[in-house]
């Protein structure tokens, strides 16, 4: 069994929670080669996200996964898996339409991945650019922080933790961005909502929304206020920056709930933890629409990648639910 996501259902059975079906690969018009193309598409998504695949495991092993997927002529990763997706840079230029953005991402398993794809696609899109930096201190309810002068704002500028805009933010017109907080939920403006760049301003941002029920909608995004989530952090801090990320790539986890017509999973490392690999082939809405490219440390194109599915967790969710 395998994490659900907003397009998975869950029937009443014994174990009494069973994923039996990805709702988002479901069409009522096909044909009976594309229905079997279909059902074992499906079925190698589940096998992934149940743990099924080279049995028995501990939990983590190394897959096979199937060639008509794989990007295996790559001397440039970064570069393969952009065009996998958004084509060449003409294309690129050429489709600004809010449509082509809201049916696409590059999926990473880390930040890093994410930022440095997101820089490269920065690179390639013309038009108007601008870089926002952001005002950062320690939080005055922080006493014991506060008057620490190692956490000045330059070091506090570097801090990157998950949910927190960067220090530094570049964007271009046209650039797609996912909101990174709930800002005005019955605006459209939440937590994972994406948009696309209309305006730039000095202390603040137009933009389309481009997923959820607001789709179209132009919207004003100022500088925020905002505290991490992170409770690691030894300390409180308040970053006032505008609550976005460039998402041309997003993380794996961020991409739950997304549903996308064309997904590049970009594996330049293994997933790291469990049914992540499953939520990131499962966003994808047709077969054809998925490409992945796993490389080792030479950037080499690879065939296998590494599952992560602890089948604990579903005894555990099988044990609450007896």
């Amino acid at each position: 069994m395998a994490c659900a996501s907003e397009t998975d259902t869950f029937v009443e059975t014994n174990p009494p929670l069973q994923l039996t079906k990805n709702m988002g690969l479901i069409s009522g018009s096909l044909s009976s080669e594309d229905a079997h193309d279909l059902k074992e598409f499906s079925e190698w998504i589940l096998s992934v996200g149940d743990g099924k695949l080279n049995e028995p495991n501990d939990g983590e092993a190394e897959i096979e996964i199937p060639s008509e997927f794989l990007i295996m002529d790559s001397d440039e990763p970064i570069e393969a898996i952009n065009k996998a997706v958004y084509g060449d840079i003409l294309s690129l230029q050429e489709n600004k339409d809010p449509k082509f953005f809201q049916q696409r991402a590059i999926l990473c398993p880390t930040n890093e991945d994410v930022n440095m794809i997101n820089q490269h696609m920065l690179d390639k899109l013309e038009g108007e650019e601008k870089i926002y930096l952001s005002a950062d201190s320690i939080d005055p309810s922080d006493t014991s922080s506060v008057n620490n002068e190692a956490l000045g704002a330059d070091f506090l500028n570097t801090i990157k933790v998950s949910g927190l805009p960067n220090h530094s933010l570049r964007l271009k017109i046209g650039c797609p961005v996912m909101v990174l907080r709930n800002i005005d939920p019955a605006a459209g403006l939440m937590n994972g909502t994406r948009l696309q760049i209309t305006e730039l301003m000095d202390f603040m941002v137009g933009a389309r929304i481009i997923t959820g029920e607001k789709v179209g909608k132009i919207v004003y995004i100022p500088r925020l206020l905002i505290t991490p989530s992170d409770t690691r952090l030894p300390f409180k801090m308040r970053r006032r920056q505008l609550p976005l990320a460039v998402a041309f790539a997003m993380t794996i986890n961020k991409s739950q709930g997304q549903s996308l017509s064309e997904v590049g999973l970009f594996l330049p490392r293994p997933v790291f933890s469990h049914g992540q690999l499953y939520v990131a082939i499962s966003r994808v809405t047709s077969k054809k629409g998925l490409k992945i490219l796993i490389v080792d440390k030479e950037g080499k194109p690879q065939k296998k990648t590494m599952n992560v599915v602890f089948k604990e967790v579903f005894n555990n969710l099988e044990s609450k639910g007896a």
